[in-house]
């Protein structure tokens, strides 16, 4: 298998002619399909019609989809791409080496646009049918700041208007992605706040907090539904999301499939499950369809289990439970994360249908300590010459174990790790790291009874 790596290039660049055209659904090839959203007042299967209140109604009916293979690209959104994709799949070469590793390992990187992150993806994409539904503009919670940073870009291309609640801890943490999103035109509120009423009732249920990515969601949801011509986006969890993403794995299975690559272990962060679904979407499908078989590993922070210490019930997508109810291994709603430096990952369910594929026994889920993430982030800026982010560091982390594991057994396997994006606007957890003020927390059980306690009563 050596000889046949030797031959391929330290980057594999498509070209702009193999931009896919269509978004993967793996929804149409699951049997088993995800647990539909419930209202939360009726706790009935939501209608496209309720959810057209809250949501753009082109991105309800995607939500909905599960049956349609294949989801044209529209145009507008395809050409967008073109300004910073098709993104490389980049054979770690250096970071093989420093490892005395026979594994070969690769890493899509969507850290190649502004907004520094894979994010843009799906954002670009909610940004056109708000535009083409002749909204005002939108509403989004953004945790570590990507997605509001992302949004604010797109929101800009069409000239809308673009509302962000941002969760406290990261607000304060960072402040230049904050400014990048008021650069390109977006307000942006810490969460929680007493801009809203939902806010208020959190801030004085739990007094200084540093928020949660479900308190902003609630607010940036309340904010929406108060408007006339808003609606709310949503830059992960949802099965619209995950189907925008998956332009992350079509690439890459265009790039190992152009040199006779097939991967064997493909590993990505989880947060709410947008990128790791998006990056594993279409070997899924090979998967599911009897075609091939991968190892597909979830890391998440020890800090907020959710896959691996969660429950599989309906839960709210909120810690206001005004927004559906999904079925989602969850913490509970009202589970508040410790403030740690991956804010994308602080949230406190899973991607409804990143959970089924687990519930099933599809795919591998993990934890890992944040200390244990920076020493990976630093080992691989060190080889690599990037910069990853906290949230994608938990992927590095866990690749760099099947690596030393493979060093250890003789094992030529080929890893693929999900590089989220770039952590440029993370250096005070850097600093931390570095100065050894960082600490690791991992919820006790009583910490989890809390959000538990708290979960609908539909699953009782």
């Amino acid at each position: 298998m050596s000889s046949k790596f030797s031959e391929i290039p330290y980057k594999i660049y498509l070209s702009e002619d193999e931009l896919p055209e269509s978004w993967y659904n793996l929804r149409a090839d699951m049997p088993i399909k995800p647990a539909p959203l419930l209202n939360p007042q009726t706790c009935e299967p939501a209608t496209l019609e309720e959810l057209s209140k809250v949501f753009c109604k082109e991105l309800a009916k995607q939500e909905l989809d599960n049956t349609t293979q294949y989801i044209p690209i529209p145009k507008p959104v395809r050409d967008f791409y073109k300004m910073y994709r098709p993104a490389p799949l980049v054979h770690a070469s250096f970071l093989e080496k420093e490892l005395n590793t026979p594994a070969k390992i690769f890493y899509k990187f969507e850290g190649n646009n502004t907004s520094g992150s894979h994010k843009l993806n799906s954002a670009i994409a909610q940004a056109y049918y708000a535009h083409e539904q002749g909204l005002k503009g939108v509403t989004t919670e953004t945790g570590a700041g990507q997605w509001g940073t992302a949004l604010a870009m797109a929101c800009s291309f069409f000239k809308m208007a673009c509302q962000v609640y941002m969760v406290k801890v990261s607000y304060e943490q960072k402040p230049f992605r904050r400014e990048v999103m008021r650069t390109y035109g977006a307000s942006v509120t810490p969460s929680p706040s007493e801009t809203t009423e939902v806010g208020r009732k959190i801030l004085a249920e739990f007094p200084g907090t540093g928020g949660s990515l479900g308190c902003a969601i609630s607010e940036a949801v309340e904010s929406a539904l108060n408007q006339d011509g808003f609606r709310y986006v949503l830059g992960s969890v949802l099965n619209l999301v995950m189907l925008h993403q998956s332009i992350i794995g079509l690439e890459t299975k265009t790039a190992f499939d152009k040199y006779g690559i097939k991967p064997d272990i493909i590993i990505g962060c989880a947060g709410g499950g947008s990128n790791l679904g998006g990056l594993i979407a279409p070997f899924m499908g090979e998967k599911l369809r009897g075609e091939a078989d991968y190892r597909f590993i979830a890391v998440e922070p020890a800090s907020c289990p959710s896959l691996t210490r969660g429950r599989y019930v309906y839960d709210y997508c909120d810690t206001g439970k005004v927004c559906p109810l999904a079925k989602m291994y969850t913490l509970g709603s009202g589970f508040m994360p410790a403030a740690t430096h991956a804010g994308g990952l602080r949230y406190h369910g899973m991607s409804p249908v990143l959970s089924e594929l687990y519930d099933e026994g599809l795919m591998e889920a993990r934890t890992v300590k944040q200390t244990e993430v920076f020493e990976a982030a630093e080992f691989f800026a060190r080889c690599e010459g990037i910069l990853p982010a906290p949230e994608s560091s938990h992927a590095i982390r866990a690749g760099i174990d099947e690596a030393i594991k493979c060093r250890e057994t003789g094992e030529e396997k080929v890893i693929v790790i999900g590089l989220t994006g770039t952590g440029y606007f993370d250096m005070f957890a850097y600093e931390r790291f570095n100065n050894g003020a960082m600490t690791d927390y991992v919820p006790t059980e009583e910490d989890l009874a809390k959000g538990f306690a708290g979960l609908p009563e539909i699953n009782k």
